[in-house]
């Protein structure tokens, strides 16, 4: 036998070993956690109330700059009349000043301008005459300089006062992707109070339960339970060999790891078939989980409703294990506390919770984070076990358990 073949059958027989004692969780470290969480919720609830002050000031900012763009529109349209209304005095006074250069002009014996000036009755009279012409003349030319320069000055104004408005939607089109990104926050961050609140109310009694149970402060609390029990005569039988859960499927995903997939995805063509554990043991958790978190959709889940999931807990190797059954249609006949065999139906097929059709979804674990379960949901989250290493395999397809 070559070194690799006894690095690799150590590996194989230290995986089959791990559920019994892979992690010492004690009372003092679940207070821990505990705390940890009671942190976790208080920062959540402070980090709400700064986002609603902030979004209560953006909308305030959104309203000012509403009505600034009013405004500006309104003084946009205000000079446009100004405008109008100057080209309509202009046309007006080149027509008037049309009329008094004709008193210049010689075109025929019958201008009625020359007859007013040559028809003086003096020579005074006449540059009398002339002298009217010329500053009526000039008037006109020196009105139509400033209407000219007004309607200028105005649509200058009118530019600056465009790019003034076009500056103050882009503002608020800002103000709203802020506002936007905030409350998206704070509906993520309310979406999780419960679901933290949940794992504060769980990891107290789980707490509680392991104090009650008379655990030392530093004693693995699992080991703990599993000693007492066994003390008690209420300790479930060895699990000998597992089985698949349901009786004939297809397997569509594997496991990958504590922070990718931590479980066995499987379906049939029966879509409501009947679930079993995979071994005997007793119903740890019946509960629905929250469908509602964001991070569901953003990796492409689809809720069908809040996820139906039963947990069973099995004596193995010495220790306890979890087998979690997600996606469930409906409950068996069982409540927490009841004995199961591999002849139980503990549930049905379903897709309830984060779900694109009915399937289940298997998950093996060194611990659970509901009652008795020995772990805070972050510890729950690293505790996967892979099912291969328990000798459960799910070939593409099967016939039979």
């Amino acid at each position: 036998m070559n070194k690799f073949s006894k690095l690799y059958i150590c590996f194989v027989v230290t995986v089959l070993l791990i559920p019994g004692n892979v992690f010492a969780k004690t009372i003092a470290q679940f207070e821990s956690e505990v705390n940890k969480y009671t942190a976790e919720l208080a920062e959540k609830q402070r980090r709400k109330a700064k986002n609603d002050a902030e979004v209560a000031q953006v909308e305030k900012n959104i309203k000012s700059i509403e009505t600034q763009i009013i405004t500006t529109e309104n003084e946009i349209k205000s000079l446009e009349r100004e405008i109008e209304e100057s080209n309509q005095k202009i046309a007006e006074k080149n027509e008037e000043s049309k009329k008094i250069i004709q008193y210049y002009q010689i075109e025929n014996g019958d201008n009625i301008y020359l007859e007013y000036v040559f028809g003086s009755q003096s020579i005074t009279d006449m540059v009398y005459r002339l002298s009217v012409t010329e500053q009526l003349t000039e008037y006109n030319d020196r009105i139509m300089q400033e209407l000219r320069k007004l309607i200028n000055d105005n649509k200058k104004n009118k530019v600056a006062l465009a790019e003034k408005r076009n500056e103050l939607k882009s503002l608020k089109k800002n103000l709203e992707n802020e506002k936007e990104r905030i409350e998206a926050d704070t509906k993520g961050i309310v979406e999780s109070m419960p679901s933290i609140e949940t794992r504060i109310k769980e990891a107290k009694a789980n707490l509680s339960y392991y104090k009650n149970l008379g655990c030392g402060i530093n004693e693995d609390i699992t080991a703990c339970q599993f000693r007492v029990m066994q003390g008690t005569g209420s300790s479930l039988p060895s699990v000998g060999t597992f089985q698949r859960p349901i009786e004939y499927g297809t397997y569509s995903r594997g496991w990958t790891g504590n922070y990718a997939h931590r479980g066995v995805d499987m379906s049939s063509s029966n879509k409501s078939i009947a679930i079993h554990p995979i071994a005997e043991g007793e119903v740890a958790a019946i509960y629905q989980d929250n469908c509602s978190n964001s991070w569901c959709i953003s990796a492409g889940g689809y809720c069908q409703g809040n996820a139906k999931i039963i947990v069973i807990r099995h004596n193995y190797n010495g220790g306890y294990i979890y087998s979690m059954y997600v996606h469930l249609s409906r409950y068996g006949n069982y409540s927490v506390g009841s004995k199961v065999t591999k002849a139980s139906i503990i549930g049905y097929m379903g897709t309830t919770g984060c779900s694109t059709g009915p399937h289940l979804h298997l998950e093996i674990t060194r611990c659970h984070w509901k009652a008795q379960g020995g772990c805070t949901y972050k510890e729950f989250e690293k505790q996967s076990i892979n099912p291969v290493s328990l000798g459960l395999h799910f070939p593409y397809s099967w016939s039979n358990f």
